[in-house]
């Protein structure tokens, strides 16, 4: 359950609808594998795909890890759940001029993105590489820098009003652009 008392916005990772369906189908699937009139073949390619991810999602939704906070010091992209302590990174406010609330198309449905616009010559953020810089200036319809400085909301719930809230509170100069 989220704290509405305090000012600080956390979203955690947890079960939300997608992630309840698809561990969900994949523990459809993998019952299916293992019967007995099943080929060698599909149980042997189907069983980590469909057993082993549906238990890396539930991993993920039960950590309750931190997916994305705003506070007193900047806001905190948190990491991927495979990786998560090389992943996150903390953007103070002082590097930070937007907070930017976005969408990427993945074929006929969208995933939403929650992420900071920075300040030229902030310091870079975990996975930021000149190699990945060029395909996301190809592939998505911000910025380079903001996409490197986004958190995709996919295992946890994004409170616009709480964001903007946070935002307003701890950093009053910085705006929030919604580009649904």
């Amino acid at each position: 359950m989220a704290d509405t008392t305090t000012p600080v916005y956390r979203a955690r990772y947890g079960w939300d609808r997608r992630t309840t369906g698809v561990v969900a189908l994949s523990a459809l699937f993998t019952v299916v594998l293992l019967l007995p009139d099943m080929p060698l073949l599909g149980r042997i390619l189907g069983l980590p795909l469909f057993g082993a991810g549906g238990l890396f999602l539930a991993y993920v939704a039960m950590s309750r890890k931190v997916a994305f906070r705003v506070d007193e010091t900047g806001v905190l992209l948190g990491g991927n759940a495979a990786r998560y302590r090389a992943t996150t990174a903390h953007v103070p406010w002082a590097d930070i001029t937007g907070v930017v609330l976005w969408r990427q198309r993945t074929g006929r449905t969208t995933v939403p993105y929650v992420g900071v616009a920075r300040r030229e010559g902030a310091p870079p953020l975990p996975g930021s590489g000149p190699a990945n810089r060029a395909v996301l200036e190809f592939l998505t319809p911000v910025s380079a820098d903001v996409a490197q400085a986004s958190r995709a909301v996919v295992g946890w719930r994004l409170d616009k009003d709480r964001l903007l809230a946070a935002v307003t509170h701890f950093a009053p100069d910085v705006p929030v652009r919604d580009h649904h």
